[in-house]
């Protein structure tokens, strides 16, 4: 058992309006996984306590912009690097361990409620110059306005999707590769049928080299990532059996997330997806009971660490006096039965270790786990 990545990044919320921060956590010091001792059986909370370590970084938004002060942190490439999005589509590449920043081309148009998916390219890039890192960056609005007839846009339906790729000019065959931020079609016009002003991705994932997204009550789209030619293909009129994003882990050849109902963590097998019929939930688990008057504030987060062991993060505010943000990251492992072909529903989820972070309301907070 091995995990891929040695830090866990956190974002925290300051208490200075607009101003976020990066925390690091070594995974070496804070372990989510049991090693020798057994795990405890059950969802009974059992939770290590943790401070916040020093921040890698710090953000915050121009003072100019009182009005509107939004800052937005997504994983790009290894474990601590992130992608920076301000509330006018400015873009920054940081990365955690060193004082390197790659200030990145702006989108066309700035995101309200924006989520990524960062697409590593096959094989490794030598031309690094300017943090690319081999692999290209989705940027996309959660909720959409409906695209307008013919794909033509005057800033509204069209605008949403967009694409921040590392690669060479068009015009320069000697010139080193930089970031450019490509436009993307906007969805087909008949998505949302002409009842729906304002379409919501309800699930979204990489499955293969595609990008996929599920429209709420609507159907499933897939884009092909790779080519510059960028197209929408509609894959069914079923949505994805998943809440917010999806995770692949190539060690089980499955791919994970959130269950729309109770959001407990899922998996199923999407590398042939039919347009007859939704895809199907292998398994899913509940890895934590929180105790009563903890009200959920926000939707759970997951995070892949390779091995078939992830971390879940979830959001809490106590409903007592003295009124707490809570943060719990959980250590859950995956693991297949013997003798079990890929496939197949043979799965268990081993719960290994649970953290906990606490804060006033008025205090330092954890939004973010990536």
């Amino acid at each position: 058992m091995g995990l891929s990545r040695r830090f866990l990044n956190l974002i925290v919320d300051n208490r200075i309006q607009g101003a976020k921060s990066l925390c690091s956590i070594d995974l070496r010091r804070h372990k989510l996984f049991n090693t020798t001792t057994p795990a405890p059986k059950g969802n009974a909370l059992a939770l290590n306590k943790i401070r916040l370590p020093s921040p890698s970084l710090s953000m915050r938004t121009s003072d100019s912009d009182l009005k509107d002060q939004r800052v937005h942190f997504f994983p790009a490439a290894a474990d601590q690097r992130a992608f920076c999005l301000d509330q006018l589509g400015r873009g920054f590449l940081l990365e955690a361990d060193t004082p390197r920043m790659v200030m990145m081309p702006c989108l066309h148009r700035p995101k309200l409620e924006p989520i990524s998916l960062y697409i590593p390219c096959a094989g490794p890039d030598f031309d690094d110059l300017d943090g690319g890192g081999g692999g290209n960056l989705f940027i996309m609005d959660r909720r959409v306005a409906k695209p307008e007839p013919g794909g033509v846009s005057d800033g509204g339906g069209g605008f949403q999707f967009e694409a921040l790729v590392y690669r060479k000019p068009s015009f320069g065959g000697f010139l080193s590769k930089t970031w450019h931020c490509d436009l993307l079609p906007p969805l087909p016009p008949h998505v949302g049928g002409s009842g729906h002003s304002c379409l919501e991705i309800s699930s979204y994932g990489v499955v293969g080299s595609q990008v996929c997204i599920s429209v709420d009550g609507d159907g499933t789209y897939c884009l092909a990532a790779v080519s510059n030619t960028y197209c929408w293909s509609e894959v069914g009129k079923w949505t994805l059996p998943f809440q917010g994003e999806v995770h692949y882990a190539p060690e089980l050849k499955l791919w994970f997330g959130f269950t729309a109902e109770d959001q407990n963590l899922a998996a199923a097998d999407l590398s042939a997806m039919d347009s007859r019929s939704q895809p199907h939930l292998l398994n899913s688990w509940k890895e934590l009971e929180p105790p009563k008057g903890w009200q959920q504030v926000q939707d759970p987060q997951l995070v892949s660490l390779g091995s078939g062991m992830f971390c879940i993060g979830r959001f809490f505010r106590t409903d007592m006096d003295d009124c707490q943000n809570v943060t719990v990251l959980t250590g859950v492992e995956v693991v297949r039965g013997v003798n079990v072909l890929p496939g197949t529903a043979d799965l268990r989820m081993v719960k290994h270790k649970s953290l906990c972070h606490k804060s006033g309301c008025s205090e330092d907070t954890i939004t973010a786990v990536f």
